[in-house]
């Protein structure tokens, strides 16, 4: 069995869904030389949050981290319909928003959702540098986001 990023979603047991439609007026990712640039993906199952709310005021941060992951696969999404999965080199940054209760300060293990997945996928290619930021509201009352920027081939 092949060792690509395809093969390795399919070992995790997960498989990319349709790439997210754009909220406003903006593309999912672009390609400027070799850097691909993801918009800011929400936790989206078929065009739906799979929650709303605030981390850490009835959303856990358990909750938070399966919703990052979600973000990070439908950035994966993304990357795949631009450019193709086996042309990631690698995982450059990723940015994670968490919107946050008052005194919430696990933003980093809510983001470690994005982070574990690229990992997973793409091995040493998928360390990256990160920041991982508490916020008041993200769209939709959503309670995670995620943007990346990757380098390919």
């Amino acid at each position: 069995m092949s060792n690509g990023p395809h093969a390795k979603l399919a070992e995790l047991g997960l498989t990319l869904p349709e790439v997210a439609s754009p909220l406003a007026s903006y593309v999912p990712a672009v390609q400027s030389g070799q850097h691909v640039y993801v918009s800011g993906q929400l936790p989206l199952a078929e065009g739906k949050l799979l929650a709303t709310g605030k981390v850490g005021n009835g959303v856990s941060a358990d909750q938070a981290k399966d919703l990052a992951q979600r973000c990070a696969l439908n950035a994966l999404a993304a990357i795949d319909s631009l450019v193709g999965l086996e042309n990631v080199v690698k995982i450059v940054k990723l940015t994670g928003f968490v919107a946050s209760a008052p005194g919430f300060t696990g933003q980093p293990t809510v983001v470690n959702g994005a982070s574990e997945l690229f990992g997973a996928v793409f091995g040493e290619a998928g360390r990256h540098a990160r920041s991982a930021v508490g916020v008041a509201e993200l769209p939709l009352d959503a309670p995670v986001e995620v943007e990346v920027i990757v380098e390919v081939a």
